[in-house]
């Protein structure tokens, strides 16, 4: 028999104390009522406890809801970005292209290159090569910086030939290799002016590295990361990250990098356009110092120093690099952050690493009043995370992997550092050598050289627009233009006709320019300007077909316009046979 009892009821029956006579009663019951059911107590919920239960559940669900979106710095997030203001990038920021001051300096392939190497540079790297040839070779002779902008020429254009890895030996060879080369100089006098080359003075170099590591190539590293950003202003997009130049040998603060393709190497932050790839701004990472402790937030400290001086610009980086802390740095200075960000960030919210239950392609958003953060699972059990302050909104695109758009832009600028090393890998002129300082110099001639590329195709777009591989182009004529020079003033003719023809050509090129006027067909001075002005025509070529570039060189037996292309070069005793 079952009877039924309030809470206070029940609470009054089981909380009162049982005495002696009802004790033995309840014995006596007990066993009375061997075959009766036992007596069930069915308590009646009140109104008031059955209206509290609800809302102890709600609050507990609230609790749970809350504490998902609460990172475990403290940082509160939000589903929905009804608080997220909307961004608004900063105006009066830099034209994007090469500055005024490169603009009016560049004439030719060659003035854009001396644009990163000038006249500075090159006299301190004449001043202590010869020091070192004096106390190390024996009969050296000085060099000037005529043969060491040759010396640089050849590297260019074994680079533009693939001969990176290819003995020298083979290079200057009679029959297999280039006739430049040896229309330049000499074997032996490359090979001697590579292992001379020197950037600072060795006698002095040990007290200068007890408090600089970069101490042997410390003067021409900063004249020349001095210049990058004086010459170009990047887009709205820059990309930072990290380069590493390949080297097996000694060196203090060389570093192992298992995800790039040279694994070991020097480290070099790289601050590149995202639309032309231009190295805006190199810093060389030469480690801790020693006995020091290991550098915390080291990627926000390099991307605040690698975009200084770039307002209204919004950085990508990837997940060395990306803090929440870094993004609210940079909006102060008025710049914007897109980049992955690593999961085990004290900052993220746990809803955006929970795996368990979500579907394949789905998206996951957190926002604060400044920054949204995404979580996207491309496949099963792996997500990706990104942070954002340029975006403050839930996009996603509507193609089948229904990415946000914040991976799509992020997809789109993450490559500009990445792209440097293919391009400047393609025909890089490093050698190899067993001193780090001279395998960084090659490296800076190779992003001198694309970097010179990107400003001449900014100021002249129609040079070579047709052809789809103009860096290959402009390195061979830049190489040919630094040599150019010294084959002109050689005074011995090289041993093979190929490159004696070439420094013929070089000498009677460098040689029209400064002849002088035929006094007899010399008249009035007025009459002389007016005929010598109406002399100078320009036409097209009378062998092409389909070109319609004019020209100036006329043939000296018919008189017609002749390209280069059509141009044979021979001396005056074979021209009289």
């Amino acid at each position: 028999m079952k009877r039924h009892f309030s809470v206070s009821e029940a609470l009054d029956r089981i909380m009162r104390p049982v005495s002696p006579g009802e004790m033995q009663e309840s014995e006596l019951s007990t066993s009375d009522t061997s075959g009766q059911s036992d007596v069930d107590f069915v308590v009646e919920s009140d109104g008031a406890s059955s209206s509290s239960s609800p809302d102890l559940s709600t609050e507990s669900e609230e609790e749970n809801s809350a504490s998902e979106w609460t990172s475990k710095s403290g940082q509160i997030w939000l589903p929905t970005n009804e608080e997220t203001t909307h961004y608004v990038p900063a105006a009066g920021g830099l034209i994007p292209g090469p500055t005024r001051y490169a603009v009016s300096r560049i004439s030719s392939l060659e003035s854009s290159f001396e644009l990163f190497f000038t006249a500075e540079v090159i006299n301190t790297i004449v001043s202590m090569t010869n020091l070192n040839g004096q106390r190390t070779a024996q009969n050296w002779i000085d060099v000037d910086s005529t043969e060491v902008r040759a010396y640089i020429g050849v590297l260019i254009l074994a680079g533009v030939f693939k001969s990176k890895g290819e003995s020298t030996a083979s290079m200057w060879d009679c029959h297999h290799g280039r006739a430049i080369f040896r229309a330049t100089m000499s074997h032996s006098k490359f090979k001697l002016i590579n292992s001379v080359l020197r950037f600072d003075d060795k006698l002095n170099r040990p007290a200068r590295l007890r408090e600089d590591k970069l101490a042997p190539i410390r003067a021409i590293w900063e004249m020349w990361t001095h210049r990058l950003p004086m010459l170009f202003n990047p887009g709205r997009d820059v990309c930072v990250d990290e380069q590493l130049v390949p080297f097996k040998g000694r060196c203090r603060f060389r570093q192992y990098m298992p995800s790039k393709p040279a694994k070991y190497g020097l480290k070099i932050w790289v601050t590149a356009d995202v639309a032309t790839s231009y190295a805006w701004k190199c810093q060389l990472y030469t480690g801790k110092a020693a006995g020091a402790a290991a550098e915390v937030g080291q990627g926000k400290r390099v991307v605040l120093e690698m975009t200084e001086n770039l307002p209204g610009v919004t950085v990508t980086c990837d997940n060395f690099f990306t803090t929440y802390s870094l993004v609210q740095e940079l909006l102060k200075r008025k710049v914007a952050l897109v980049g992955t960000i690593r999961k085990n960030k004290p900052e993220l919210p746990p809803k955006l690493l929970q795996l368990r239950g979500r579907p394949v392609l789905s998206s996951t958003f957190a926002f604060t009043t400044t920054t949204t953060a995404v979580s996207y699972v491309p496949k099963r059990r792996r997500n990706v995370l990104l942070l954002s302050s340029k975006h403050r909104d839930a996009a996603v695109n509507d193609d089948e992997k229904k990415k946000p758009v914040i991976i799509t832009d992020y997809n789109h600028c993450k490559g500009a550092v990445d792209n440097l090393d293919k391009v400047v890998g393609t025909y890089s002129c490093r050698r190899k050598t067993s001193r780090w300082p001279q395998v960084l110099f090659f490296n800076v001639v190779d992003v001198s050289a694309f970097n010179a590329f990107v400003l001449f195709t900014a100021v002249d777009p129609s040079w070579e627009s047709r052809k789809s591989h103009k860096r290959r182009l402009f390195l061979e004529a830049l190489g040919k233009s630094l040599v150019a020079p010294q084959m002109a003033r050689r005074v011995c003719l090289p041993r093979t006709l190929p490159a004696a023809a070439l420094v013929q050509e070089a000498q009677a090129t460098a040689a029209a320019p400064r002849e002088a006027p035929d006094t007899d067909s010399t008249v009035s001075s007025s009459s002389s300007s007016s005929s010598s002005s109406s002399s100078k025509k320009r036409g097209l070529c009378s062998i092409c077909t389909g070109k319609k570039k004019k020209i100036y060189t006329c043939c000296i037996r018919c008189d017609n316009f002749v390209c280069k292309e059509h141009t044979v070069s021979c001396c005056k005793f074979c021209w009289e046979d």
